[in-house]
C-alpha cells in the first residue's frame, strides 16, 4: 500500500490484534486462529507481495519494515487511531527484540506480553543462552562460539562427532553459501568447512549432534500468563522436518513427554517469564538423555498451531489474559493423535525420505492419519496455500543453477 495515504481504522468491539510478520506461514495460522475466535486482526508485513500476506482474514494490511523494526514507528503512528488498546503478536526473534526494546514508547498504546527486557536479550541471544543454561545446569549439547581459527583448532581433537556448525545468530551472507546448519563427521571435515564459512560470520557455533531421527525432537508450547504460571502447555514432536535432518518441522504430532515439560517449565520459572514461550528438546536415541536445542520466545512458533487441532488454545488465552477476560476452557492438553503439517514441506521431506529407502508410500499415508492443522493449506482462504506453491516451483527453476551450497559432506 501507498505510505503516504491515510490509513483508516475501523472501531470495533473487541480489541483488534495486530500480527508483526503476517508474511510468514507463522504469521498466517496466528492471523487465521484469532480470526476464527472472532478477534479483528490487523496484519504487518515486510513483503506485501509474500504467499502469506494474500490471506483473506485480515481487517487491514500494512507494510513496513521488520528487519531493523521500521515498523515501531508505525505502530506508534497508529496508536492514537483505535478506540481500545490492540494486542501485540509478533512472528519473528527481530520483531520480539523490537518490541522489547521499545516497551517503553509501545506499551502505554498496545498489550505486550514479554518478561523483563534482560531476559528477553538473553532468551533470543544463543550464546547468551547456552552460557546461561550451562552455569545453571539445564541439560544442553556440548557447545563452542570459535571467533578464529585457533579457536577452532582448539576444540577439533576433542570434539565430539558428528557434531554440528551453524551460526549462533542469522548471517545472510551464511546462507547464500550454505545451509543453516551444516553436519560434520570428524576433525579433518570441521577444520575444512570451517575454513569455508568463517568469512561468512563473525561468531561459528559448533556443537554435538545428538544421536535419533526426526521423531526425537520434542516441543513444549506454552502461554505463561501475567500470575507468572503456564495457564496453557501443549507437548509435541517432529515426524518429519525440511531439509531432513537440519530442517524445519514439515509433519507433527502431539505426544507426550514429561520430562520435556518438567524440564521447560522449570526453565521458564526460573527466569520468570511471561508471555509465548516454546522449548525444543532432543531425546538421544542412544543414552535416553534429554537435551535442549533452542528455545524461542514472545511469539508463536510455526508447530504451535497444533496446539489448537488437539483443542488448547494457545494464542487466544494469551488475548484474553491480557485484555482481562474470561480465559478458554480448552487449556489442558488430552494427548490425542491431532498433527500440524506444512503439506508443500513434508511432500518434499517424504520424497527425501524415499530416494533413501526410509519412507513407502503406504508409510507416508500412515502418518497423514489424525486430526490435522494445516499451516497453509485452507479452503477458505486457498490464495497463500496455491502461491506458495507458485513461488516454490519458481525459485527452484531460476536457482536450478548454480546452486552450490555446502550442506554437509555424505558418509
Amino acid at each position: 500500500m501507498n505510505q503516504n495515504m491515510p490509513i483508516n481504522i475501523q472501531s470495533t468491539q473487541q480489541p483488534y490484534a495486530i500480527v508483526v510478520g503476517l508474511d510468514s506461514f507463522t504469521g498466517l495460522q496466528t492471523a487465521r486462529i484469532l480470526h476464527k475466535r472472532g478477534v479483528p486482526v490487523i496484519g504487518i508485513s515486510q513483503n506485501p507481495e509474500h504467499a502469506c500476506a494474500q490471506t483473506n482474514v485480515c481487517k487491514l494490511k500494512l507494510s513496513a519494515g521488520l528487519s531493523h523494526g521500521e515498523f515501531v514507528d508505525l505502530l506508534s503512528g497508529l496508536a492514537p487511531k483505535f478506540n481500545q488498546k490492540p494486542v501485540l503478536f509478533p512472528c519473528s526473534d527481530l520483531t520480539v527484540l523490537a518490541i522489547s526494546r521499545n516497551r517503553e514508547q509501545l506499551a502505554p498504546h498496545y498489550h505486550i506480553a514479554l518478561p523483563d527486557a534482560e531476559t528477553v536479550e538473553m532468551l533470543v541471544d544463543k550464546v547468551q543462552f547456552y552460557t546461561f543454561a550451562m552455569k545453571e545446569g539445564f541439560p544442553i549439547p556440548q557447545t563452542y562460539f570459535l571467533k578464529n581459527e585457533s579457536e577452532m583448532e582448539a576444540i577439533a581433537e576433542r570434539m565430539s562427532y558428528p557434531c554440528m556448525m551453524k551460526p549462533p545468530i542469522k548471517a545472510p551472507e551464511w546462507m547464500k553459501h550454505a545451509e543453516k546448519v551444516i553436519k560434520i563427521h570428524d576433525p579433518a571435515e570441521l577444520r575444512s568447512v570451517y575454513r569455508k564459512m568463517q568469512p561468512f560470520a563473525d561468531l561459528i557455533m559448533v556443537q554435538q549432534w545428538v544421536e535419533g531421527d526426526d521423531t526425537s525432537l520434542y516441543s513444549m508450547n506454552c502461554y505463561f500468563g501475567k500470575n507468572g504460571k503456564p495457564l496453557a502447555t501443549f507437548i509435541a514432536r517432529k515426524i518429519r522436518q525440511w531439509p531432513i535432518e537440519t530442517g524445519v518441522s514439515s509433519l507433527g504430532e502431539e505426544v507426550r513427554n514429561d520430562v520435556v515439560l518438567e524440564e521447560s517449565v522449570k526453565l521458564f520459572k526460573f527466569v520468570h517469564y511471561r508471555g509465548l514461550g516454546y522449548i525444543e528438546m532432543k531425546r538421544d536415541s542412544i543414552t535416553g538423555n534429554h537435551y535442549i536445542i533452542e528455545p524461542n520466545i514472545g511469539r508463536p512458533t510455526g508447530r504451535s498451531a497444533i496446539s489448537e487441532a488437539g483443542g488448547v488454545e494457545l494464542l487466544f488465552t494469551k488475548y484474553c489474559d491480557l485484555l482481562d477476560l474470561p480465559l478458554p476452557e480448552n487449556r489442558i492438553q488430552k494427548y490425542g493423535n491431532a498433527k500440524w503439517i506444512y503439506l508443500r514441506r513434508d511432500l518434499q521431506s517424504a520424497y527425501a525420505y524415499w530416494k533413501r529407502g526410509r519412507l513407502t508410500i503406504f508409510d507416508w499415508l500412515k502418518t497423514m492419519r489424525g486430526k490435522k492443522f494445516y499451516a497453509l493449506f485452507s479452503l477458505r482462504d486457498p490464495k497463500p496455500f496455491f502461491l506458495d506453491i507458485r513461488d516454490t516451483f519458481f525459485n527452484k527453476v531460476v536457482n536450478k543453477e548454480g546452486n552450490t551450497k555446502i550442506k554437509t559432506v555424505a558418509h
